[in-house]
């Protein structure tokens, strides 16, 4: 099953100066993430915040794919700027999530 991860990254710190980006990483996985679940990724870094927890899960059986949104623990780290941590997503798989999606 095709599983998305989506993530929305804001910062509380330098809101003028960094545009809020909603990203996406998409997997290959038999096995799908439930709410409550914290999921790992080597594009989190515990300098931004000390990680990501499952707050919604979608099935789309037809497609095979599963939306997992999720959110932040704590937020109120961001000892590196919110543009820094977006690219170290990016180099991890991860993209902007485009309008249409």
């Amino acid at each position: 099953m095709k599983i998305n991860l989506v993530i929305f990254i804001s910062s509380i710190k330098e809101p003028e100066l960094a545009t809020p980006a909603c990203m996406i990483k998409t997997i290959e996985s038999d096995f799908r993430p439930v709410k409550g679940d914290i999921i790992d990724d080597p594009g989190f870094d515990p300098r931004y915040h000390n990680g990501y927890e499952v707050v919604k899960v979608t099935i789309n059986y037809v497609t095979k794919e599963c939306f997992v949104s999720l959110q932040p623990l704590v937020i109120e780290l961001e000892e590196i700027c919110m543009n820094t941590y977006v690219e170290k997503l990016e180099e991890n798989g991860w993209r902007r999530m485009s309008t249409q999606q």
